[in-house]
């Protein structure tokens, strides 16, 4: 079971921008992956007096969307420090927080929302260069590895797989609590924001496509395919996955290249922010041992892991995949500062792969490793600026 409360990676980095003030501070993060409870454990060591109001609350809706600078003073005089939650649900709220920050240029603001999707429009023009941002993803292996030797973590890994890493899921004892909490987010949670605001007029559409990406996870997605499939066009298409991403369902990866006679620019691949949430896609939750999509399952959550890691350390790397005609491909690929750096993702450490040979004829210098179950928990864990 995990602690009470999980030590965020991002907290520390968090916390210092707050106490700098400055800038407001927009936290998002998917339904349920804990900002509320990091933003007020955050806010239990402040010496200043704090305040937090809900976007869900209408009276504090109302005040906040109303542009009027006396009601808005008014509402937040006194305070060192004040905590907006769910704040995509306050229309015009960039605006409202413009008057607040011009006026009370001391005051500490920190705002968290279930989606970029919305709340990003409504703050971005009116916020420029007044406010900072941050995601929050469901725990990482990084994060729990504070509270867990590497035994502990590598025994659980298996479970890991399969129902992913939520708060709530992390904290129960038994697997069948587990997939009820991961149904429940799919069925009620996930989709919410983008039903609500992404304006989708066919919304089985949009869960029969989910359903669709997460049978195929960490394969190239073509819109045109999935379109055909659902009876949409591709276009339509993209604005859904466009739509998923910015609700932290799931991201792509695009693919590399230098625009060599022999790479393809192929369509993304698509990965889930979470294993669990992919399961529930399919309503799959057999053990990972029963399972024929056991690789599929392992490549998401290197990558996603990895992807969690870049987050919360604060990174720039850019996440891509390679392949070439003749069918060469490395899983991930990383480039900063102009090196590159590719993994090949195996479950079995008895699987020994080979760096295509064409990757170093194309790219000099550029490292290639192998990572599988006998040294993930390093590359995972360790820094992030080298192999």
């Amino acid at each position: 079971m995990a602690p009470a409360y999980c030590v965020r990676e991002i907290e520390k980095a968090l916390s210092h921008r707050l106490d700098e003030g400055g800038r407001i501070l927009v936290l998002y993060g998917a339904r349920r992956v804990g900002t509320t409870t990091l933003v007020r454990h955050i806010l239990e060591k402040e010496k200043g007096k704090t305040l937090e109001l809900s976007g869900g609350d209408i009276a504090v809706s109302d005040v906040l969307s109303s542009r009027d600078k006396t009601r808005l003073l008014d509402i937040v005089a006194g305070y060192d420090v004040v905590f907006i939650d769910e704040a995509q649900r306050i229309p015009e709220l960039g605006l409202g927080l413009k008057i607040i920050h011009d006026n009370l240029p001391s005051l500490r603001l920190i705002v968290t929302g279930s989606s970029s999707l919305d709340l990003a429009s409504k703050t971005k023009e009116a916020l420029t260069g007044r406010s900072r941002s941050f995601s929050l993803s469901p725990f990482s292996v990084n994060e729990l590895s504070a509270t867990r030797t590497t035994f502990e973590l590598d025994r659980e890994i298996e479970r890991n797989l399969v129902y992913g890493f939520y708060p709530e899921v992390q904290a129960c004892d038994a697997n069948a609590d587990r997939a009820d909490i991961l149904r429940e987010l799919h069925s009620s949670y996930l989709f919410k924001d983008i039903l609500e605001i992404g304006g989708i007029r066919q919304p089985r559409k949009i869960v029969d496509l989910v359903r669709l990406l997460a049978w195929q996870v960490g394969s190239e997605a073509s819109f045109s395919e999935l379109g055909g499939k659902l009876g949409m066009s591709k276009d339509t298409v993209a604005n859904y996955v466009d739509l998923l991403e910015k609700s932290f369902i799931l991201f792509r990866l695009q693919p590399h290249s230098r625009n060599l006679c022999s790479e393809v620019v192929r369509s993304p691949r698509i990965y889930f922010a979470d294993n669990g949430v992919r399961n529930a896609a399919i309503g799959d939750f057999r053990e990972f041992s029963q399972r024929n999509d056991r690789g599929e399952l392992w490549e998401n959550f290197i990558v996603s892991e990895r992807r969690k890691r870049l987050l919360a350390t604060g990174v720039s790397a850019e996440s891509r995949y390679w392949r070439l005609r003749t069918g060469a491909e490395i899983d991930y690929v990383e480039e900063r500062d102009g090196q590159l750096r590719g993994w090949e993702i195996k479950y079995s450490p008895k699987k020994q792969a080979k760096a295509p040979a064409r990757w170093s004829e194309a790219y000099p210098g550029a490292t290639w490793a192998q990572v599988d179950r006998s040294n993930y928990l390093e590359f995972l864990t360790g820094a992030v600026d080298g192999n």
